[in-house]
């Protein structure tokens, strides 16, 4: 088993324990990967097709510039989630104008990206029509997959994964019983009895580090004794499954017999999470009747070195995890126990909670963290959704995460559960009203503005049948919005005034916020005069608790303000400062909107080789989010032509497609706003920057660029890693450039000739 954590290209789990053997199905693997489009490793459960899988890709990588990404498909039971389950993880920006696999395959459609569906066979028949749409759309996409069953797709290729060969075998017992036996060794004396054991667990690594996992109390004799004990009594039963079926069945079984009781109930209640999970999830929803809040701690870390749990990272946050094999057994167990029920229970309501402070807590510092926290449990929050309880609490849980479906990006997803929601519970309540308005937003953040009003409609007739005042204010704004959304600016101002004045009047803050702030952007938007002053209010009082999402929202409003009144220097700095606080955020089409305003004021101020640069970053959003500029405006297109010309008859068209093209290489929020952000020192020309590498900087940077490491740049150029190490800083010391990344988007864009330099 493997402890992982993210890595920066994609988002590739480094394994934090050695892999051993499997060389030749390592190279025949990466030898396919260079020819088939789609390649499907099946086999059985516990023989190492995940591991082979990300060891393979991770080999690969470097010939997929757009990046190598995993697709956990374990924990997916609906098949209408697989293409959202491989958006989410390549972070495709859920705008919900179109289906998934539409947003996915325009995504794609550029890029040279290698994709890996891991644990496809309870979906095979979706995974086959998702794959297919994609590779058709894609041709740079590779797609690989594991199953225990091949995918039925025409033309697929199919490599069997057979279980590891007796030296391998004992090479992987041996290295995982080092780690828990530091004193272990394989000599003459044990070879043999070593060699037998690996023989009756039929060389299925799963089954084999688990076994090893025992080995800190265990001789190996003790060992071998006891297994080939429980492998007999499964024997006995007349068991009807295959062989490897029986070793891993009667390998888990055995782990499990060797934990405290503690640990069993733990390992038990494990398994109705979902996917990841964070240790505050488990003191939450695994505690009582055997398991005291200070132990969970102290009964995870025996877990893990039984290799029963395994430790991860995702999104700089610790979590934990279970292999599905393992998943799965606890959730037999628990289901035994009689406690499934109650554990569920405790699982919606945690889920619940965490989604609650989110929301309440929203205008405030946290921002950023809440969202990714969401974000990361969100295999576990679509699980509480699931929970056949309280259709009431599920009415309140998708209203509660409107922020996470609105601002985190997941609309389609959000709709889907709001309409499920709403269906299970058609009686009247506030909880309906709650999610009703929630359905509005998300269907104006769609474009639906007729589901949007059939919503308020009814949202409205609900909050005077209840005498809800706060539900009536909140339709009044989303009116505000609606009036937006079909460039009724005056009506939107006058909606959102009477929003404004009714949460006012409620003593509610928290939605008087959220109406003055949508108050300043429509004014500004609007060139009400009155903009300058509720904008400064809402900067002001924003600035005050550490807000930045809002903040970034008026800001850019105000800069298109001053945009349109001609002050070029306050657009930039306004546009700027937007951007500035929008980190974090993974807004695409904001984003490519304030690049967009800072594109105009920079060409505006005769810096032309930028404003390119910024068109191309602008662009490179809008397409990933499946929108366009003029999506944002009547007068969008009209402004981002006018600065386009302007700086093609500046540069020059082959300069201007040179420059556009690098800006285009931002493929995230975040890579495209610090692009945007850099000092004017690393904004020099392409040709200029290469004439200041000698020939070897040159050819290191080339590397660099196709993903190499120091140490494999090293190997390939026949020089010590010291050289190349030296090399590499000698490149970003020249180039001024603070990261390898900026020297990969670089060099493919400038794809440097060696006439260029002299030495």
């Amino acid at each position: 088993m493997t402890n992982v954590t993210s890595s920066r290209a994609g988002n590739l789990p480094a394994a934090f324990t050695s892999f051993i053997g499997r060389q030749p199905e390592i190279a025949r693997t990466g030898s396919l990967l260079q020819t088939e489009r789609l390649l499907t490793l099946t086999g059985p459960g516990g023989v190492g097709k995940t591991r082979l899988a990300l060891e393979a890709a991770g080999e690969a990588a470097k010939y997929f510039p757009d990046g190598v990404w995993l697709v956990e498909l374990a924990q997916v039971h609906d098949p209408a989630a697989v293409a959202g389950a491989v958006a989410t993880a390549l972070g495709v920006p859920d705008t919900g104008a179109r289906p998934a696999v539409e947003q996915l395959a325009g995504y794609l459609a550029e890029r040279r990206a290698l994709i890996l569906l891991d644990n496809c066979e309870h979906l095979a028949r979706a995974c086959a029509e998702v794959t297919k749409a994609l590779l058709s759309a894609a041709p740079g996409l590779r797609i690989l997959a594991t199953s225990r069953h091949a995918l039925d797709i025409t033309g697929a290729h199919v490599l069997t994964v057979p279980p590891l060969c007796p030296e391998e075998a004992v090479g992987l017992l041996r290295d995982r019983a080092t780690a828990v036996q530091p004193g272990f060794q394989v000599i003459e004396a044990n070879r043999e009895r070593v060699r037998q054991l690996c023989a009756d667990l039929d060389g299925l690594p799963l089954a084999i580090e688990l076994a090893a996992s025992r080995l800190r109390a265990l001789t190996v004799d003790q060992l071998a004794d006891r297994l080939g004990d429980r492998f007999a009594l499964l024997t006995s039963r007349g068991s009807t499954a295959l062989p490897h079926q029986r070793t891993l069945r009667g390998t888990i079984d055995w782990s499990y017999e060797l934990c405290s009781p503690a640990e069993r109930l733990l390992w038990n209640r494990l398994s109705v999470f979902v996917g990841s999970f964070a240790l505050d999830a488990v003191e939450s929803v695994c505690v009582g009747d055997g398991v005291a809040e200070r132990e969970v701690l102290d009964l995870l870390d025996q877990l893990v070195a039984q290799s029963v749990v395994l430790t991860t990272e995702t999104e700089g946050l610790p979590r934990y995890r279970l292999l599905e094999s393992i998943r799965q057994y606890g959730r037999e167990r628990l289901v035994e126990s009689g406690e499934e029920e109650t554990v569920l229970l405790r699982h919606r309501d945690f889920f619940l909670a965490l989604a609650q402070r989110g929301y309440d807590g929203w205008y405030g510092p946290g921002q950023v963290r809440e969202l990714a926290r969401l974000r990361v449990d969100h295999p576990n929050l679509l699980a509480a959704l699931n929970h056949d309880g309280d259709t009431r609490a599920r009415l309140v849980l998708v209203a509660v995460l409107a922020l996470h479906w609105c601002v985190g990006g997941f609309l389609t997803e959000g709709r889907r559960q709001i309409d499920r929601a709403l269906a299970a519970a058609p009686e009247p309540s506030r909880e309906r009203g709650r999610a009703l308005w929630v359905a509005a937003w998300v269907g104006l953040m769609q474009g639906d503005l007729a589901a949007a009003d059939r919503w308020l409609d009814e949202a409205a007739a609900l909050g005077e049948q209840l005498g809800d005042l706060a539900l009536s204010a909140h339709v009044s704004g989303f009116r505000g919005m609606a009036a937006y959304c079909r460039g009724q600016t005056e009506k939107s101002i006058s909606w959102y005034e009477e929003a404004l004045a009714a949460a006012t009047a409620l003593g509610d803050g928290r939605k008087a916020t959220s109406w003055l702030l949508a108050l300043a952007s429509a004014q500004a938007y609007a060139g009400d005069p009155r903009a300058a002053e509720t904008g400064r209010q809402v900067i002001a009082a924003f600035e005050a608790i550490g807000e930045r999402w809002g903040r970034s929202h008026v800001l850019m409003a105000l800069g298109h303000d001053a945009w349109a009144r001609g002050d070029r220097e306050a657009t930039k700095a306004l546009a700027r400062s937007a951007l500035e606080n929008m980190r974090g955020f993974n807004d695409y089409a904001m984003v490519a909107w304030m690049l967009e305003l800072l594109a105009w004021a920079t060409a505006s101020g005769r810096d032309h080789g930028r404003a390119a640069r910024l068109l191309g970053a602008a662009r490179a959003l809008c397409r990933d989010a499946g929108t366009s500029i003029s999506a944002f405006g009547p007068r969008m297109e009209e402004w981002h032509m006018r600065c386009e010309e302007a700086v093609v008859a500046a540069l020059g068209p082959a300069v201007y497609a040179q420059a556009f093209a690098e800006g285009g290489l931002q493929n995230s929020p975040g890579q495209a706003i610090e692009y945007a952000l850099l000092p004017a020192a690393e904004w020099t020309p392409p040709a200029a920057l290469a004439r200041s590498l000698t020939r070897r900087e040159r050819e290191v940077a080339e590397l660099v660029a196709e993903g190499l490491s120091n140490r494999q740049i090293s190997s390939t150029l026949g020089m010590s890693p010291r050289t190349a190490d030296r090399h590499v800083q000698n490149i970003l010391g020249k180039l001024g450039f603070g990261s390898r990344a900026r020297i990969a988007s670089w060099w493919s864009v400038s794809q440097v000739p060696d006439g260029l330099t002299g030495l």
